[in-house]
């Protein structure tokens, strides 16, 4: 790895006379900065050159991401084939469940026919009960009127 160049001198200076920091927290900077470019620091010529090890990644070759590569798209297949036989099932389930809704709702409204058209002859029965009873009772009241028109005339 290579060290980076870094005045530390000059960087503390700078943080008292342009950020008006004090001497030791400039000091405290320059010292923490110092130690971060002298660590492990990468640089592009060390990339370059091969120095960064991908095994850091689990990944030691191109066969290896390939595979993984391969794997993945594999598990991708799979759970678009399981999705997509999971979305078939619930529209078979659903189209199962409306087709017996409307078989009971068919039903129901057959009920509800059968109860209105019994209700409908009850009604016609008290209907035309009304009726006889009514025209028999005018009849009554008319003969009994001719009769006493009868009486009186004689």
């Amino acid at each position: 790895m290579t060290a980076v160049a870094f005045d530390t001198l000059k960087f503390a200076r700078s943080l008292r006379e342009k950020a008006k920091l004090s001497s030791e927290q400039a000091e405290g900077l320059a010292d923490a900065f110092t130690e971060l470019f002298q660590g492990d620091i990468a640089t592009k010529s060390d990339i370059g050159s091969g120095k960064v090890d991908i095994e850091a990644f689990g990944l030691s070759t191109r066969a290896d991401v390939e595979s993984l590569r391969l794997s993945t798209q594999a598990d991708i297949k799979a759970l678009s084939l399981s999705t997509q036989a999971d979305i078939e099932a619930l529209r078979l389930s659903t189209r199962a469940d409306i087709e017996a809704l409307k078989l009971s709702t068919r039903s129901d409204l057959r009920e509800a026919e059968a109860r209105l058209e019994a209700k409908i002859e009850a009604t016609k029965v008290d209907i035309i009960k009304w009726m006889f009873g009514t025209i028999g009772f005018q009849t009554l009241i008319i003969l009994g009127a001719v009769i006493a028109l009868a009486r009186i005339v004689r």
